[in-house]
């Protein structure tokens, strides 16, 4: 190692990880990947070692192949139009190893501390020592620690969060309620309704639930060709509520409500189907439960065996001082969710929740911009300048999304990459950069109008 090249560590081993770590090896920086398990791939990974895993047996990617693959790496020839996390989790080593990530993982070590040094740089320390380090990056994922409903120690029978749930067979022959319409809390609600004595799904938000194919293609397709960045919002909703209504009528005739705000997208290939042949049943939001008795905001009460809280999760850094985590709830409060405003050399990859999908594209987007500010390529904003845009950022959260928390982590599909572009081209210090712009957000399909078929739910 060069005595002036630079030293980078990545936190995480999953997608975000592994790309992070990709892009700072291209740009000449030597990397470091800390994973507490003994495999790549993060949540991708069914019954993950590090016990930070959501994989279902039933998980799939809510995105096209071609669209949620990095730029440079598409998946294989013969991949699902939707993979399985068994694919997923094999494409993610086959990247780590392709581009020379996988020798850079030290498997089995757990982060207990990442603390700023001194005069600059960064201390990591683990149980096999302490080292330092120029930058690190954060790429442990948002999605380990459960956000339990406030009435889940109320009920007497067997309950889960939706990060412990793993196969159907389980549950056999009990009355089980499913809380929440998110995407986990669909798969879910349509794995159990078949073996179960009755499947109920309490749905206290807005939602309008997407179908996943439409005209024998993926809907999101359909919407890529009319969902262009110039067209309104009202415009964009009235066609997405009409594709939503050609596949399984308005919402309300199946006792949901659909949004009049914008929300995160929702859709699954089965899940109305079987709330037509009432294998699913719909309630309203919970009121209260007394013992395994359930009431519901219209008055309903229902008993039930097992209740499972598909409710999100809080943003876990335990390695983080208070003084030094930018986490405020369940929002990340660094600059485009990725630089520490007042950490310098503390950077962020993956902390978003991005509607249509195409997850592991813009954590490639936020990795190449990460790699170019460590090796020197791009600079970056004064301390000001980043706290500024954070609390109008809040402000345009607060706007689009009333009254949901659960809304902190959310990005404009639209808006987001071409920002990174446009971060990618400031000078580092009096120096003009010579950085390739991040692949254009059109092809990497982020925009809701992009020919390559992104999702383009923007509620």
């Amino acid at each position: 190692m060069g005595s002036n090249q630079r030293r980078a560590a990545v936190v995480g081993a999953g997608a975000g990880g592994l790309c992070a770590a990709k892009h700072l090896l291209a740009s000449g920086v030597d990397v470091v990947v800390f994973e507490i398990g003994s495999r790549v791939g993060g949540l991708w990974v069914y019954n993950n070692d590090n016990g930070r895993s959501v994989a279902y047996g039933s998980l799939r990617i809510n995105s096209e192949a071609k669209i949620t693959s990095y730029p440079d790496f598409p998946f294989p020839p013969g991949a699902s139009l939707y993979p399985g996390h068994r694919e997923v989790a094999a494409y993610l080593e086959s990247y780590a190893r392709h581009f020379g990530v996988y020798e850079r993982i030290r498997f089995r070590t757990s982060v207990t501390a990442v603390s700023p040094r001194v005069g600059g740089g960064w201390t990591v320390v683990t149980a096999a020592g302490v080292e330092d380090f120029d930058a690190v990056v954060i790429a442990s994922g948002h999605q380990a620690a459960p956000a339990h409903p406030p009435f889940a120690p109320d009920f007497a029978g067997e309950y889960h969060h939706s990060f412990t749930y793993r196969e159907p067979a389980t549950f056999a022959g009990k009355r089980v309620l499913v809380v929440g319409v998110g995407n986990s809390g669909l798969d879910i609600a349509a794995d159990l309704c078949t073996v179960t004595e009755r499947c109920l799904v309490a749905v206290r938000s807005p939602v309008l639930i997407m179908p996943r194919m439409l005209f024998g293609v993926p809907a999101s397709r359909l919407l890529a060709k009319l969902n262009k960045p110039w067209v309104p919002w009202p415009v964009q909703r009235t066609w997405m509520r009409t594709l939503a209504w050609i596949a399984h009528g308005r919402m309300e005739q199946w006792g949901m409500r659909a949004p009049r705000t914008r929300t995160h997208p929702a859709g699954h290939p089965t899940f109305m189907a079987h709330v037509f042949y009432d294998r699913i049943g719909i309630r309203p939001g919970i009121r209260s439960i007394h013992g395994k008795t359930v009431t519901f905001e219209d008055g309903r009460t229902d008993e039930v065996d097992v209740l499972i809280a598909a409710t999100g999760y809080e943003i876990d850094l335990p390695f983080l001082e208070p003084d030094v985590s930018p986490v405020v709830g369940r929002r990340v409060e660094a600059y485009k969710r990725v630089i520490h405003p007042n950490r310098p050399g503390l950077y962020f990859v993956g902390f978003f929740n991005v509607s249509g999908g195409a997850n592991i594209r813009m954590m490639d987007v936020q990795s190449r911009w990460v790699a170019a500010i460590v090796s020197g390529r791009a600079g970056v904003p004064s301390p000001a300048e980043m706290r500024q845009d954070i609390e109008e950022e809040k402000r345009l959260i607060a706007e689009r999304y009333p009254s949901a928390e659960r809304y902190g982590l959310e990005l404009d599909p639209s808006r987001y990459p071409r920002d990174v572009n446009n971060e990618l081209r400031r000078p580092p210090g009096s120096r003009e950069p010579s950085v390739e712009p991040v692949p254009g957000h059109r092809e990497a399909g982020f925009l809701s109008g992009a020919p390559d078929g992104t999702l383009g739910f923007g509620l």
